[in-house]
């Protein structure tokens, strides 16, 4: 029967994200909107030619050059403007480390690579859900059914996209998954190490605790460091063949898209920031009272550096224990998003924060339903479910506040991403400084880990 259910769990979030991978694609042709995985292409196919796939004008010539064209555009919708996708397609802002990666992609015509890449994409998304199950979330089914249900319904966003996070945040959980069962460990390594290599801001502080933890689990974290150099290394000694000058015209397509107006600005003024694509990070908030990068980045940075801080310090005390690590990993599943640029199919990160929430319900004490709203919360509101209800109650998003009043409601009403998201951090690092796992758990990390049946419920 245990076997018949896990099966059931795994055709359920395959299901889901095969549904929504055929429901978004575009019935015109079956050609998928994936603008984000267009840049990763034709950048791939530019340096298969021995071209540069940071130089605009040459990404636009090879994409047009094989008859692409940009998606229509939609009344009231900036990122459907075809200057936006031509921006994105050409001024590629992603890491050296993804066109070597995914360069077989690249080899395959555009209508197979498309769909291979979502589909591909919607199997590990689902893959990764199913073991967070496997990882404490089984403690409370229906809590974990409901929330990985909406999560991967809100996997449109990267369907439609096409955005690498699709695949650095699946291949991060699973990864964890390896490291925290003990079970795949070499698999685990690689996979951790390809999502280190093409989305660090992603996965980076769920690497950085398996490094604090101690034990085998930061041998792991040492051998993925190592993996994900040698990919590094080779990328670097590929991409100065096709690009010597890579790096600071990398640097000079970033400051482009951040500059003030540009569609990855995190301010009143970003074309982008609006629409059911926002920017989560804490910069959005901050910038609603104070419109100047110098200061809202001191502040995220500042602010989510403490609490990373007081995160790392309780990780390298803590004795290692299965319960510890979802609590440990809920916390940064949450703060990773913060200090830098994101967008909510970032958010993907938060399945891991199933787990913790699974196990503080069935604890049955009163912060299970603390735990409860603010994951719900934080799932809703990575979502375009604030726009929808701001619109419905009248507020204009493209008119910035000019009272303190006003800004309040932007943020709460219009952006409650980025303040839910560390509430979400700050109750779970909480509840983690506070749990002590009893001196005879099973579930400790420098021993193998036999089922998740003997999790702690209390701490």
């Amino acid at each position: 029967m245990t076997g018949i259910k896990r099966l059931a769990l795994i055709l359920f979030c395959v299901g889901f994200a095969a549904i929504l991978f055929f429901a978004y694609s575009d019935d015109s042709g079956r050609t998928l909107r994936t603008v984000d995985f267009a840049e990763i292409y034709f950048g791939g196919r530019a340096a298969l030619q021995h071209s540069d796939p940071y130089d605009p004008a040459t990404v636009l010539r090879q994409f047009l050059a094989e008859g692409g064209k940009f998606p229509p555009e939609v009344s009231g919708n900036p990122t459907s403007h075809s200057g936006v996708a031509q921006t994105v397609i050409s001024n590629s802002v992603n890491l050296p480390t993804a066109f070597f990666l995914f360069l077989p992609f690249a080899l395959l015509r555009w209508s197979v690579a498309s769909y291979l890449w979502v589909g591909l994409s919607a199997l590990l998304l689902a893959v990764a859900a199913w073991f967070t199950w496997d990882i404490g979330a089984s403690r409370a089914p229906p809590i974990w059914a409901w929330f990985a249900g909406l999560m991967l319904i809100k996997c449109q966003q990267i369907f439609t996209s096409g955005n690498i996070a699709g695949f650095a945040v699946a291949l991060c959980i699973i990864g964890a998954w390896c490291f925290l069962k003990e079970r795949y460990a070499l698999a685990g390594v690689v996979l951790l190490a390809i999502s280190l290599a093409i989305k660090p801001h992603d996965s980076g502080f769920i690497w950085l605790y398996f490094l604090l933890a101690g034990g085998t689990l930061r041998k792991r974290a040492l051998q993925t460091f190592a993996v994900a150099a040698v990919i590094g290394l080779c990328t670097v000694a590929w991409i100065s063949r096709v690009s010597p000058h890579w790096y600071p015209e990398l640097h000079r397509n970033l400051n482009v898209e951040v500059v003030r107006g540009g569609i990855d600005d995190p301010g009143p003024t970003g074309p982008c920031q609006n629409t059911p694509a926002p920017i989560i990070d804490l910069q959005a908030a901050i910038s609603v009272f104070k419109d100047d990068p110098a200061v809202y980045n001191r502040v995220s940075y500042l602010l989510v550096g403490v609490l990373v801080l007081v995160w790392g310090v309780t990780v390298l005390r803590r004795r290692s224990s299965l319960a510890g690590a979802a609590y440990a990993l809920a916390t940064v599943s949450a703060l990773t998003l913060l200090p830098v640029y994101h967008r909510p199919y970032d958010a993907m990160i938060l399945l891991l924060a199933l787990p913790a929430c699974a196990i503080l319900w069935a604890a049955r004490e009163r912060k299970r339903w603390i735990a409860l709203a603010l994951t719900l919360a934080a799932i809703l509101v990575t979502t375009g479910l604030p726009l929808a209800v701001g619109t419905a109650l009248g507020l204009n998003p493209s008119v910035p506040a000019n009272t303190l009043a006003g800004k309040l409601a932007a943020v709460l009403i219009l952006r409650p991403a980025p303040l839910t998201l560390l509430a979400l951090g700050c109750f779970y690092l909480w509840v983690y400084i506070r749990c002590q796992p009893p001196a005879s758990d099973p579930e400790r990390h420098d021993h193998p880990v036999i089922s998740t049946s003997t999790l702690p419920l209390a701490c």
